[in-house]
């Protein structure tokens, strides 16, 4: 797919599957596809060095990330809100509100209320953040900061649960789910949607049909990293896996996240 000038139409993570307090030993697990430009440098999930209480990949470009988890059970994860009008070069970067809310100490309601009256800082959005108690959400559209009920959710690039064919999907796997097998094996799912329940988000149908899979191929733009993330009582765990143009696997890499006081 060329890249037409329109990369503010496609932006990083653009799935995230997840189950809020649906497990009584893990009370969240998440399953997450960031889909990104090829060409945008950054580094898979690592212990930041400047700041080591953040596992997360990193957007060498602004510096910030996509999704993280931290030793005292923070979690966020971004995504963009899909709209080709929304073209702002000068807006502040979305990354740096998931590494924001890893490094504070603000609880997630205080942080996303805070955050609102300054979203239009940035391009459209929709951020979840959380820590061992609660889970909370903010899409700038909506403009609602919102705690996410227990259960199975699925966001993209629209409000939460949005009924697009693959938040549900990825909704209904994450359901079925019995281990981390079958959640990267939903994350590689390259199946594109019917084109009558295609959404229209203004980018046109063929682009509509080619960002319609869970797993998105492309040479120039498509899925770049698979992350599963479970949390339980006493510790979590992230496994992630970089995929190339085709959606082949080229590395693998785990860490256990050890929860502080």
């Amino acid at each position: 797919m060329p890249h037409n000038g329109a990369q503010t139409a496609l932006s990083p993570m653009c799935l995230i599957a997840l189950a809020w307090q649906a497990h009584p030993d893990q009370p969240l697990v998440v399953a997450a596809n960031r889909d990104e430009w090829r060409e945008r440098p950054a580094r898979a999930a690592h212990w930041w060095e400047d700041h080591p209480a953040i596992l997360a990949g990193r957007d060498l470009q602004a510096g910030g990330t996509w999704m993280g988890v931290t030793p005292g059970r923070r979690f966020a994860a971004v995504t963009n809100f899909r709209d080709p009008s929304d073209r702002r070069p000068a807006a502040r970067s979305r990354g740096e509100l998931v590494s924001g809310f890893l490094l504070s100490d603000e609880t997630p309601a205080a942080f996303l209320a805070r955050l609102a009256p300054r979203a239009g800082d940035y391009s459209a959005f929709n951020l979840l953040v959380g820590d061992a108690g609660s889970l909370w959400y903010y899409g700038s559209r909506e403009g609602t900061v919102r705690e996410v009920a227990p259960g199975v959710h699925a966001l993209s690039n629209h409000l939460l649960d949005e009924p697009w064919p693959k938040v549900t999907r990825a909704r209904e796997a994450m359901a079925r789910a019995r281990g981390d097998a079958d959640l990267f094996a939903m994350l590689a799912d390259a199946t594109p949607a019917p084109d009558a329940h295609l959404p229209d988000t203004g980018v046109g149908l063929e682009r509509e049909r080619w960002l319609s899979p869970i797993l998105i191929r492309g040479e120039a733009y498509g899925t770049r990293t698979s992350t599963v993330l479970r949390l339980g009582a006493a510790g979590g765990r992230l496994e992630e896996r970089t995929l190339d143009a085709a959606g082949a696997v080229t590395a693998t890499a785990a860490f256990d996240v050890p929860f502080g006081p």
